[in-house]
């Protein structure tokens, strides 16, 4: 059954943190998965959470760690000791315990890894901060099976049932040879109806097999993963030697800060902001932003300004302003949305440029067309076809152009290397609105003769 967490269970978890029923939420949290305690300790008060966190042995402890929050995870750790913490994270993936070992003040880091009893997994989780965060070797865990070329498949099966006791999920056996270069894969239901003198050289395929480099960016990794519906894939180095693994959840993880990040841009926030960001990272990351749009609102004022003789000899002029440069900033995001939507996908778009800004520009001019015959159509019933016609014309070239340079500043922006989530935010919004007003008052003045 899934478990949905209410406002009136949480209610009763604080209830009896607060009477410190410990049998009672003890006895709670058995029942429950990580994930979800997780949830419940992120919508807790910090000392509740912590409070909460403290109930929990020591396995369920490391993986609960994995799944909170990282503010309130900060908050957590900073209240144990290095030997505390190295406890916590013995019993995790090698890749779960890098990342939490990896967010601790450096001065600590060194002490927490010689707590680490297990000698392999402190050599594992020091070999993976040494990868960048954003790359494919940062992201895979050390933790995976694999079978030599020349061994038989009883001894395959022993080695396997020896290496298994460290792997939580098995998804693939990895065939390397003698010099742990990885050569292919072998399925399990080839290896069960094997004799057991049978080599795994006769067994393992390598057609069609798919790894990365350590180096490889981890959007590089979860769009192959996607591609190719993987939910592991090998990583190897540059001699080509299996060194790590990477699963499907930690993709799901890099997809969702991906979005995040796009998001985050897209309405005009430069960094990365964590909940508990402090007011003046949040400030730095929103102001470059505000600044673009007040200088847009200023050049925009400035259009008008220009044009402040035909207002005051048609006043109705005005009156449209925010229709023309709402419509303009609407299609100019549709448009840049659709464009950072594939090349987030992996798409190269640029090369066929001119057959996309073609397209959009054609969506533009029916999209344009239609909504130009309805406001042309409003005016006309309400006695004002001169004034209607300038509105639907300008309408109609606003979002041609509109349409256009939606298309063209997301591609021009990641040929540039830039991020072109980017594109969909203040960046094409300001320069629609100063366009759209020159557009909408060059047109006025040419038809009305003002």
């Amino acid at each position: 059954m899934r478990f949905e967490l209410t406002k009136e269970y949480l209610e009763k978890i604080e209830v009896a943190i607060e009477r410190q029923d410990n049998e009672w939420l003890i006895n709670t949290l058995k029942e429950l998965h990580d994930a979800d305690i997780a949830s419940i300790i992120d919508e807790l008060e910090f000392e509740d959470g912590a409070y909460l966190f403290e109930l929990l042995d020591d396995e369920t402890q490391g993986d609960v760690l994995v799944e909170i929050d990282d503010d309130v995870r900060d908050h957590i750790i900073s209240t144990y000791s290095s030997k505390e913490i190295a406890e916590q994270i013995e019993n995790l993936d090698s890749d779960d315990a890098a990342d939490i070992i990896a967010d601790l003040p450096k001065n600590q880091i060194a002490e927490v890894i010689s707590h680490i009893q297990d000698n392999e997994a402190a050599e594992d989780i020091v070999d993976l901060l040494n990868y960048a965060e954003d790359s494919a070797g940062g992201l895979m865990q050390k933790e995976f099976i694999r079978a030599k070329l020349d061994w038989p498949v009883n001894r395959c099966i022993i080695e396997l049932r020896r290496q298994a006791e460290d792997v939580e999920k098995v998804y693939t056996i990895y065939v390397v040879d003698d010099e742990d270069r990885l050569v292919g894969l072998l399925s399990l239901k080839s290896l069960l109806f094997a004799s057991q003198k049978t080599k795994i050289s006769d067994l393992y395929v390598n057609k069609n097999m798919i790894s990365v480099k350590t180096s490889d960016d981890n959007e590089d990794v979860a769009r192959i993963m996607e591609k190719y519906d993987l939910v592991s894939v090998p990583v190897i180095n540059l001699q080509n030697k299996l060194v790590g693994r990477i699963t499907i959840d930690d993709v799901v993880d890099v997809i969702k800060e991906e979005a995040d990040k796009d998001f985050q841009l897209a309405s005009g926030i430069s960094e990365k902001i964590e909940a508990n960001a402090t007011v003046w990272k949040i400030s730095r990351a929103r102001l470059p932003w505000l600044l673009i749009g007040m200088l847009g609102g200023i050049l925009g004022a400035q259009v008008i300004s220009g044009f402040e003789g035909g207002i005051s000899e048609v006043p109705a002029l005005a009156f449209f302003i925010p229709l023309i440069t709402a419509m303009g900033g609407n299609v100019g995001v549709q448009s840049s949305a659709i464009v950072v939507q594939s090349l987030a996908k992996g798409n190269d778009m640029f090369g066929s440029i001119f057959k996309k800004l073609a397209k959009e520009a054609l969506v533009g001019l029916v999209n344009g067309l239609f909504l130009a015959i309805v406001i042309y159509g409003i005016a006309y019933v309400f006695g004002n076809p001169a004034l209607g016609l300038v509105v639907s014309l300008s309408l109609l070239t606003v979002i041609f152009f509109a349409a256009i340079f939606g298309t063209l500043i997301p591609l021009l922006l990641d040929k540039w290397k830039i991020d072109p989530a980017l594109a969909t935010g203040p960046f094409v919004t300001t320069l629609n609105d100063v366009l759209g007003l020159f557009i909408y008052f060059t047109i006025g003045i040419l038809i009305l003769g003002i």
